[in-house]
């Protein structure tokens, strides 16, 4: 991003459902045990949403509690820019839904797709329409039900994912948690290796592709694991470095929450000791582009890191998309 004002994380919120999925209940629908998901996952559990809740709802809480922590009215809010591979719809966009039950009155709404890698996409968005001075207030959020889309008769992907919502606000100023800078990154040509085949205009609805169940996420991943570790381990070295910080110097490391093996391999290969990476994937799986938002959540609550401390966030998901945003606390 160029220069302009100086950019900050001024709210941070989030919300997951009552509803909680173990692997001892996965292994009552299919042939898997809680020792298997864990070894495999470092996941021991993940939230579920009812029947009937969407993103949106999801989102709204959320979204509530990161304004409510930035002493920010619904009516302040500039711009609303959601990430989510689940939306309410493919149109309107989720954010729009967002925009009208908080009642953004004044808001522009729109929804970004990145796959996992997308709350880091759409804090890079709003970090440039505030840098420019063109927004002063704008709402991030990342939102899931990937419940909806995951198939719970193939245990390769079911295990991995569950449901969440996280939300930031994004404003002008160098005061906590400054937006130094953003990174991102993508190859289509491995599009193939994590996605939804069935639903856009390619393979429109049709009893071949519900049949077929190309509605659920396809998932290749041993190919996802390999790149997933090879990009974290790159995008954190080069974030770091343009940034003149030592890796060794960065007192924490936010990684979407995929896989703990991931996590460990690329804290290993950039020879940092894995407690300074933040870890939740056992109690919340794999929440795609909801995961970042909810550990700064909790990052914030659980007060881990200091005011002049420095974290670098980092995502990977499918397109392939990446990217990294370093952040002063």
């Amino acid at each position: 991003m160029g220069k302009g004002y100086k950019v900050s994380i001024t709210g941070v919120g989030s919300f997951l459902p009552k509803k909680v999925l173990t692997n001892d209940d996965l292994s009552k629908m299919l042939d898997t045990t809680d020792e298997w998901i864990t070894k495999r996952t470092g996941i021991k559990e993940r939230r579920i949403v009812e029947n009937g809740v969407a993103a949106s709802d999801l989102a709204v809480d959320a979204s509530l509690r990161a304004l409510e922590d930035a002493n920010v009215l619904p009516s302040e809010v500039d711009l609303i820019v959601t990430s989510t591979i689940t939306p309410d719809c493919l149109f309107p966009s989720t954010s729009c839904y967002i925009q009208e039950k908080i009642g953004a009155r004044n808001a522009g709404a729109f929804d970004l797709l990145a796959a996992c890698a997308g709350f880091v996409y759409a804090l890079s968005v709003a970090k440039g329409f505030v840098a420019s001075g063109a927004m002063k207030t704008v709402l991030v959020v990342g939102a899931e039900c990937m419940s909806k889309i995951t198939d719970y008769t193939d245990r390769s992907t079911c295990i991995l994912f569950g449901d969440g919502a996280g939300a930031v606000v994004v404003q002008q100023g160098n005061g906590r948690r400054e937006i130094i800078t953003t990174s991102l990154g993508s190859d289509g040509s491995q599009a193939e290796l994590l996605m939804l085949p069935a639903g856009g205009s390619k393979l429109p609805a049709s009893r071949e592709t519900v049949e077929s169940r190309s509605h659920y996420i396809k998932l290749r991943g041993k190919e996802v694991f390999k790149q997933a570790i090879i990009n974290m381990v790159d995008v954190v070295t080069k974030a770091a470095a343009e940034n003149n910080i030592r890796v060794e110097d960065v007192d924490m490391i936010i990684p979407h929450q995929s896989n703990i093996r991931i996590i460990e391999a690329a804290m290993e290969k950039l020879k940092l000791p894995k407690e300074r990476a933040y870890v939740n994937i056992n109690r919340y799986g794999n929440t795609s582009s909801a995961s970042i938002p909810i550990a700064i959540d909790e990052i914030e609550k659980e007060k881990l890191l200091k005011p002049g401390d420095t974290a670098i966030l980092v995502a990977f998901g499918g397109g392939l998309t990446w990217g990294s945003a370093v952040i002063k606390w």
